[in-house]
């Protein structure tokens, strides 16, 4: 390859005059600083193990071991636009990746194009000044020395066809991976392109949904620092999706060379995470990048990525998770060999029956499926199926068998599906019924274990099925299916035959035999890191012994049983087939393992944690047999087949697992901590004395032991002037002087004292009508104010004529909306401003949690509560408040009036609502979202605020999602997290812009906006607000803090270092509480002495994202907007001692006035 000439700097037609490799050849921008191109040469083994084994799949026959590899990528770079723009192509992005690896003897070329990385397709071409496709191609330039001619070279493709084709297919048998030799003497003529393509049974449409948070942070640019430095923000989900869900096969591009021609290949692969080599800036893998796991990525910082029933173990490139003796799995799920198995899920469907054009759909119906795991039989209900399409779904018994493989018996040497994926996988088959237009396809998700112990299933049905009529019987003969396996997929196909009979009397050919053609793929993850694993059969063969299949037309259920083992592959029935322990005639208890023998032999072995013959097995209580088993301080739970041990109150597990007292060594200055046992502040201080010493001593006007404080009432006696009146207060007290006196109470001279505004308009409408003396009547009809004892305006005045009642501000005049009719007063508050306590109420540390405190925190599509008590989390007692696994949830509030979870979800995006004590979950707010996170309530004005990291907006709303209005929409790159200080009106924000991170405040109307923290911030994540100790606290990603300031002084105080990778935080008292991405855990650390208390690990290991506090009583305080709307018409927006009343944005002709 060379240099460009100047006069071919800008992509023009193919072949240039230059040696080039373009994986996608077109004018890219990278101006606006978000898109970048990152390159590097790596001779590291990883690096060039891994593209050793690209070129490996490609082309099998060749032996290829790089010693360097050269690593280009492209990152969300932008097309280059004319100077009108394009409106179709904005915000679209473009990632990529080229590798050329090269060894002594050749040079391969890997393109890798990610799973919606590819968004456009065309760019403005600043030579041809018009919208031209992309091309993928190689040229060897002009060769020759003295007549220069064209070398060869080689399109691959030049139109939208084919470059759509690149994300989804692939020539190398791993989809978005494309491998070409172009450095050999078999390339003189131009390059060699690998061609490993999957047969027709191999491959399969992938039309899938983006199911889980590492997806769906590249679309909403919610990366994080650990998985990926690079500024990787692209479109919306639902532009994502046109890439996402290929409809129909590409058709076949002819590429064409100089010398030959080749055919790029359109083969369908199951979707899974195309493997991308990591650029330097790259710290861990993970999301679109996936190239091998980090050197730090050791058992040390991920053992609770295995099952509690596994073991870790670290090799060269990484860690395995491996089941102990006695349990099955994949090691990140494990359950007891021969134990009962639940399965739970939901099913969806969009079916077209027989020639109907009009589909059956339904929605959220269940499925619930039972496996007796050593009879390898496995019982599947779906319930409230259509009648409609119930009964012509009688065939698909597959529905409900892969349940079946997945616990299918093993025989020696052979591995079910949940000994190979742990339950974690997707599935994706396709039915063609011979003879009927059309085809069925069914997507799957496998989620493994829940908290409940039961796996978790997705299933999503669409197509056209032939129409059975109601009534009939459907009757399916025993089969064998062929399994095929390589790395992280597994395939299979078939043909099989169903009868169907007909219900009584529909004529004289009752029965009819019909065929259909089956073929499935599944994707997981497979650990790879562990080489001297014995390798799975290449296949194995599922034999199904029976298969019964029923639809209740009364109770509309659909019902599946099948019996399945898992075998070599074999023809006819051998013998060894008919061991009991593969045929199901063994006779073992439920949860014991059968082991098959020599013949028909075999022995029935009970599970772990039960006991008995094998036949009859009953649970071990080990907590009654073993009374010291969790060690001293540790509380003993006996559960079903096992156990849990948990530390009492004040201990907390240490490295070894064992209890241990929660003490500190260090000196503790209580006074500053907030530790120490004084009276409140308003009463008592306290006095540090050294080491851990301190002292109580009660404030001026108050008496006691500084423990416990009275006040002193000053007013007997009295010590203000004889002539004045004595006003006592907590710690204090006050003097006026009376009527016909003026001064400052402590001396009063004859006189009057300027009167308040109150009073002199009270006396000017008195004198005027001549009833100042209050002896005379008032004439009717005439408004006087009331002022209160201080001279001020009485918050609520009334006519004494017409009774009506209202609500008045600090200068006298009415707040609209708060009149009432007669004989009704509003709750008005007071015409002065209320008081706010700079210092807390009481000492955050002594503060009790109220009962019924708990946490909620969201695990992507739940929400999961876990009550406090005092400072420990109770975490026997976790349970699932809500489980919605369509959604991906966010940000957390709540609103304690009316006791609702508010949550923001990504997926669609919206934002939703459920309430604390149940029902249904609600949507309030689906439209003008991108990708709405953080989230926060003002439980005084009944407000909502939330961030928009893609439209890169603050809004507020109504709680019931009406009254929109975008507070801020300048200056925001990565807004995330918000929170509220409703009594003050202020308003928080972080926001992770990578160039500029920053952490801001302003009121709650948008005004006296401003910077509180700037500097050594990289990611901050989480934001939180103590309301009795005015601090904000907030933890950061990137610098793995947690840090704390007083908004209203400069300061900031780190409070505790070496945070793994925290994404939200919330606290309450002297406790903060974070979720944690690393550790997939909830973190508690005390303030007071900057340490980690206690974690709680979810029982489903997946990333946690947002948390709050939920109080069983809404904090003290009120603001401006808590009475009445604060008299507005709509919006009603908190300040500091005040309020705005403010529109709704695009609401022209509503009748709204705004004011301060």
């Amino acid at each position: 390859m060379s240099k460009p000439p100047a006069k071919e700097s800008h992509p023009g037609l193919f072949p240039p005059t230059f040696g080039a490799v373009a994986p996608f050849l077109a004018d890219l921008d990278t101006t606006d600083g978000l898109g970048k191109v990152y390159y590097r040469e790596d001779p590291s083994p990883s690096a060039t193990q891994l593209a050793a084994q690209y070129v490996q799949r490609g082309f099998p026959e060749v032996s290829f071991q790089p010693i360097s590899v050269v690593v280009v990528t492209w990152d969300s770079v932008a097309p280059y636009q004319a100077p009108s723009g394009n409106p179709a192509q904005r915000g679209q992005r473009n990632t990529f990746q080229a590798v050329l690896a090269s060894s002594d003897a050749s040079t391969y070329a890997i393109f890798l194009y990610p799973k919606g990385g590819l968004q456009f397709y065309t760019t403005f071409s600043k030579k041809d000044e018009s919208q031209v496709p992309a091309t993928v191609a190689f040229s060897q330039g002009l060769v020759g020395f003295f007549l220069k001619s064209d070398g060869a070279y080689n399109i691959f493709a030049n139109d939208s066809k084919s470059l759509e084709n690149l994300t989804r297919s692939s020539n190398s048998g791993h989809q978005g991976v494309w491998v070409f030799e172009i450095g050999s003497p078999a390339t003189a003529e131009g390059v060699v392109q690998a061609e490993v393509n999957l047969g027709p049974d191999n491959g399969a449409d992938y039309e899938g949904e983006v199911e889980d948070y590492d997806q769906m942070t590249t679309h909403f640019g919610l990366e994080d620092a650990a998985t990926s430095s690079l500024p990787f923000k692209i479109t919306k989900r639902e532009d994502i999706e046109a890439y996402d869900v290929p409809r129909a096969l590409s058709p076949r591009h002819e590429a064409t060379e100089g010398s030959r021609s080749f055919q790029l290949p359109v083969e369908k692969f199951p979707q899974q995470q195309t493997q991308v080599i990591d650029v330097d800036e790259v710290e861990e893998t993970g999301v679109v990048f996936s190239y091998t796991t980090d050197s730090q990525q050791t058992c040390a910082n991920n053992r609770h990525q295995c099952s509690v029933h596994a073991e870790c173990r670290d090799y060269n490139t990484g860690f395995c998770c491996s089941c102990v003796a006695g349990y099955t799995g994949n090691g990140r799920q494990c359950v007891a060999e021969g134990s009962p198995q639940r399965v739970n899920g939901k099913v969806k469907g969009r079916i077209f029956v027989g020639s109907s054009q009009a589909p059956i759909v339904f929605e959220n119906t269940d499925l619930h499926s039972y496996v007796v795991m050593n009879h390898g039989r496995s019982y599947t209900a779906i319930s409230t199926i259509p009648e409609t399409v119930g009964y012509s779904l009688l065939p698909l018994a597959p529905i409900g068998g892969i349940i079946g493989w997945m616990f299918a018996v093993e025989q020696n040497g052979f591995k079910n599906g949940f000994s190979i994926t742990g339950g974690e996988f997707t599935r994706q088959a396709e039915v063609t019924f011979v003879g009927h237009p059309g085809k069925l396809v069914i997507r799957q998700q496998f989620s493994g274990v829940d908290e409940h112990g039961h796996l978790t299933i997705d299933t999503e049905l669409e197509g056209h099925v032939p129409q059975i009529p109601a009534g009939s019987s459907v009757n399916i003969e025993p089969y064998t299916e062929l399994y095929h396996y390589s790395s992280s997929v597994i395939t299979s196909s078939s043909t099989r035959e169903y009868t169907v009979t007909d219900p009584e009397g529909a004529g004289a050919s009752p029965s009819r035999t019909y065929t259909y053609q089956w073929r499935q793929t599944i994707t997981f993850q497979e650990c790879v890191h562990d080489t001297a694993r014995p390798a799975l059969p290449s296949t194995q063969q599922l034999s199904v012994d029976s298969v019964f299949v029923l639809y209740n037309q009364e109770e509309r259920i659909l019902r599946y049983a099948l019996s399945n083992s898992i075998g070599p592959v074999r023809e006819g029935s051998p013998d060894a087939l008919q061991n009991p322990c593969y045929i199901g005639t063994h006779g073992c208890d439920t949860n014991a393992a059968c082991r098959p023998g020599q013949g028909k032999t075999f022995t029935c072995e009970c599970s772990i944690g039960f006991r008995g013959d094998g036949r009859t097995c009953y649970d071990i209580d080990e907590c009654s047999e073993q009374p010291s088993v969790c060690g001293s301080h540790a509380i003993c739970n006996n559960q079903p087949g096992t156990f849990r041990c948990e530390c009492s109150e004040g201990y907390r597990f240490n490295d070894e697992g064992k209890c241990v007292a929660v003490v500190d060594q260090r000196p503790i200055d209580y006074c500053a901590t907030g530790l120490h046992d004084c009276d409140i502040p308003q009463r008592a201080t306290c006095i540090y004395t050294g080491g851990s010493s301190y002292t109580c001593s009660c404030l001026p006007g108050f008496f006691g032991n500084g423990r416990a404080c009275q006040d002193v009432d000053e007013c007997q006696p009295s010590r203000c002037h004889p002539d004045a009146f004595c006003y006592n207060s907590p710690g204090s007290f006050t003097c006026q002087c009376k009527p016909g006196y003026q001064g400052d109470g402590f001396r009063c001279v004859p006189g009057e004292v300027e009167k308040t505004r109150c009073q002199q308009e009270r006396e000017h409408i008195l004198g005027a009508v001549g009833a100042a003396d209050t002896q005379r009547s008032r004439p009717p009809g005439l408004f006087v104010p009331e002022c209160d004892e201080h001279g001020h305006y009485a918050p609520t005045q009334c006519h004494d004529s017409t009774g009506y009642c209202w609500c008045v501000d600090r200068d006298g005049r009415e707040l609209e909306g708060t009149r009432t009719r007669a004989g009704l007063q509003p709750p008005c508050l007071s015409t002065v401003a209320p008081v706010v306590h700079q210092r807390p109420a009481l000492p955050t540390s002594v503060i009790p949690l109220p009962p019924g405190t708990h946490l909620l925190f969201a695990q992507a599509g739940k929400i999961e509560r876990l009550p406090l008590e005092g400072n420990t989390m109770k975490k026997a007692e976790a349970k699932a408040f809500l489980h919605v696994p369509e959604k991906i949830i966010i940000g957390l509030a709540y609103d304690c009036v009316d006791k609702m979870v508010y949550w923001t979800d990504i997926s669609e995006p919206c934002i939703g609502k459920a309430s604390l004590h149940g029902g249904e979950p609600a949507t309030v707010v689906q439209q003008g979202l991108g990708s709405p996170e953080g989230i926060a309530i003002d439980h005084h004005g009944r407000n909502m605020f939330w961030t928009d990291s893609y439209l890169d907006r603050i809004e507020v709303a109504k709680l019931d999602g009406t009254q929109r209005r975008v507070l801020f929409d300048t200056d925001l790159v990565n807004p995330r997290s918000i929170i509220t200080d409703p009594v003050r009106g202020n308003l928080y924000w972080t926001d992770w812009n990578r160039e500029n991170p920053k952490i801001e405040t302003s009121y709650m109307d948008g005004t006296n906006r401003r910077i509180l923290a700037q500097d050594e911030l990289i990611l901050p994540n989480g934001l939180t607000f103590d309301p009795f100790s005015s601090q904000l606290c907030w933890v950061d990603a990137g610098t793995h803090q947690a840090e704390c300031l007083n908004p209203n002084q400069p300061s900031r105080r780190k409070v505790l270092p070496g945070l793994q990778y925290p994404f939200a935080v919330t606290s309450f008292g002297k406790n903060l509480y974070y979720t944690d991405w690393m550790r997939n855990s909830v973190v508690a650390i005390d303030l007071t002495i900057s340490s980690v208390t206690d974690t709680f690990h979810p029982h489903k290991q997946s990333r946690p994202y947002g948390i709050t506090t939920i109080l069983s009583q809404c904090p003290q305080g009120h603001n401006y907007c808590s009475v009445n709307n604060g008299g507005c018409t709509h919006l009603c927006l908190a300040t500091p001692g005040s309020r705005t009343c403010r529109c709704p944005d695009n609401t022209p002709g509503v009748n709204c006035v705004e004011r301060n």
